[in-house]
């Protein structure tokens, strides 16, 4: 499996350690910046580009996925979640990094280099990129509802139970 890495400086630590961590378990890291340490770097410019990195794969067949890290990992989601077709998912816990999978096919997840260890962070991402979509109908439904609103910019019908009588 290819993974994207995108990162701002406070997730370059981690980046680094990750790129070899996914090289000794198999994967293949594709690494978007940055190489080096600016404090005054843009997350945005690197993580829109490990985002379109896995959306590009994706449309071509292959499997991969994508990591983008910042300080709390909050902007770095909210940049790969611009990019037409992903979902991306802030991990904090082994929880919410499986939940982000199984029920939302998330393709990104994001994760703050100032709020775990690398070891947890290491985890987290493991846990991601181990955990399957489950394919239920719930989730597609509303993965479905996601996609059509980005398409056409059309909120989906309300339920009967949230219409007014």
């Amino acid at each position: 499996m290819r993974v994207h890495l995108g990162c701002d400086h406070a997730g370059l630590e981690l980046k680094s350690h990750l790129t070899s961590w996914l090289t000794e378990h198999g994967y293949e890291p594709v690494d978007h910046g940055p190489f080096a340490y600016d404090a005054q770097d843009d997350y945005p410019v690197f993580c829109l580009r490990a985002a379109e990195g896995v959306v590009a794969d994706r449309a071509k067949g292959m499997d991969s996925l994508g990591v983008v890290i910042g300080g709390s990992g909050n902007g770095e989601q909210m940049a790969a979640n611009k990019v037409k077709g992903v979902r991306a998912a802030l991990a904090w816990s082994e929880e919410t990094a499986a939940l982000a999978r199984e029920h939302n096919d998330a393709w990104v997840v994001s994760v703050g280099g100032r709020m775990h260890t690398i070891e947890v962070m290491t985890r987290l991402v493991e846990v991601f990129l181990t955990t399957d979509f489950t394919g239920e109908e719930r989730h597609v439904r509303r993965i479905g509802q996601l996609a059509d609103y980005e398409t056409t910019g059309e909120l989906p019908p309300l339920p009967p139970s949230a219409v007014d009588a």
